[in-house]
């Protein structure tokens, strides 16, 4: 399909064009034209003209739940594809929280080449630790040579200090990123929501905020002595945000993303027990959310994680005690930022959404330039986006957000030479 996209501004600050409104011509997955005007024979080229239209590199999510191989009855490669390309995403970094677990370089060769006939890229994350058990170091040399793009024990941050110090100076030998979230599972073992007014008002046990501060604070020592480099995802206090903050500008290499839900939820919201809101790590208290929203603001925050989390249906209609932690957030990501961010300009949401991504973790840059493949994403502020039982595409339903009207739309990809506009 040749796609034509008329007057639409470049948010991309690696393209010629950066910042211009202009015509940008598609064909066969090649960007042919990049002009003021362009005139073309509408019988063979799709026209998208819509008010106050923004393009940008291709997004990049940094921690997706794909549940494959070994939990599809969760979702497939074919579902989260589907939803990535809804929600503006061409690459996604995938956890190696899956059955068998991806902790050796044969889990990483498959998702590889599975990725190789899917609409979008999919990057292996894998395993710090052997089974993720947090015992032993995984052969994480081995998995980056066959294309693992960065490690983590996803879902199951590694607790043992020592353990994380050797797995910090391993990955130096070839200059890789270790993942973490800031959870401390020896504190409020049993917790199943912030500790606060609101878990006592709801009589739920709480998760206190020094399981997040104590696991930054010791990685960050960590980070210290070893001079290697870490991204933490999921940052959800005020207190964790500043501790990285301040890490940064004794120039540690040290990141960060926080999640469109933290951004958008606090504790107060689970009055109604919403299992669909009880996220690990756990959403935090009101001055937590507005203290993360200035901080992506600031430029503190380097980019948005979706932390995609399918659940079948047993697993979140049940007792908020035993439901399992996580959402599904691939389709809303982008209209959930915007619509509380909403002075955010589009090259922030371009740095936040894939430019600082590709920087961090040493992907491949693909500008909007005349002659380049088109791995793009094309958004807008205004439009809005609404997620229902029947556009989902994810193969779970779990979601606080079905049908609540949210400021902004993904208008479309073009990745891998092909084509996908929004209805």
């Amino acid at each position: 399909m040749n796609l034509l996209l008329k007057n639409v501004l470049i948010a991309d600050a690696s393209s010629s064009f950066f910042q211009q409104q202009k015509d940008i011509l598609i064909v066969d997955g090649i960007i042919h034209q990049i002009e003021d005007t362009i005139q073309v024979n509408e019988a063979h080229t799709t026209i998208l003209h819509q008010p106050n239209m923004v393009v940008s590199q291709g997004w990049v999510d940094v921690f997706t739940d794909i549940a494959n191989p070994g939990f599809e009855y969760r979702e497939t490669l074919t579902t989260v594809s589907a939803a990535a390309i809804a929600g503006g995403f061409t690459q996604l970094f995938s956890l190696p929280n899956t059955a068998p677990k991806i902790d050796y370089q044969s889990q990483v060769a498959y998702l590889v080449e599975a990725s190789k006939s899917l609409p979008i890229q999919i990057h292996p994350l894998g395993a710090i630790s052997k089974n993720i058990e947090g015992k032993d170091l995984a052969e994480m040399y081995d998995m980056q040579n066959s294309g693992a793009v960065a490690f983590t024990d996803g879902n199951l941050p590694v607790q043992s200090a020592g353990l994380f110090l050797k797995a910090l100076q391993y990955v130096k030998a070839f200059d890789g990123t270790l993942i973490q979230i800031p959870v401390d599972h020896k504190i409020g073992s049993f917790g199943l929501m912030n500790e606060g007014i609101v878990s006592t008002q709801l009589g739920l046990p709480g998760i206190p905020y020094l399981s997040e501060i104590l696991m930054i604070k010791r990685d960050i020592d960590l980070l210290k002595y070893t001079q290697s480099k870490l991204h933490i995802t999921g940052v959800a206090t005020a207190e964790g945000i500043a501790l990285i903050e301040t890490a940064k500008k004794e120039g540690l290499h040290i990141t960060c993303s926080v999640t469109p839900f933290h951004l958008m939820f606090c504790d107060e919201d689970l009055v109604t027990y919403d299992t669909n809101l009880k996220l690990n790590p756990p959403l935090r208290s009101r001055s937590d959310m507005m203290a993360l929203r200035s901080a992506v603001e600031n430029g503190v925050v380097d980019c948005i994680a979706s932390h995609h989390a399918p659940q079948n249906w047993d697993s979140k209609v049940c007792e908020f005690e035993y439901a399992k932690h996580g959402s599904i957030s691939l389709q809303t990501v982008f209209a959930q930022v915007n619509q509380v961010l909403p002075n955010l300009s589009a090259v922030q949401i371009a740095n936040l959404f894939t430019n600082n991504v590709k920087a961090i973790f040493k992907l491949p840059n693909n500008p909007v330039e005349i002659g380049k493949a088109a791995n793009i994403t094309i958004f807008t502020r205004e439009n809005e986006t609404v997620l229902t039982q029947q556009n989902n595409q994810s193969k779970s339903a779990n979601s606080a957000l079905f049908n609540i009207p949210l400021k902004g739309k993904v208008l479309g990809v073009v990745a891998k030479n092909k084509v996908h506009l929004q209805s």
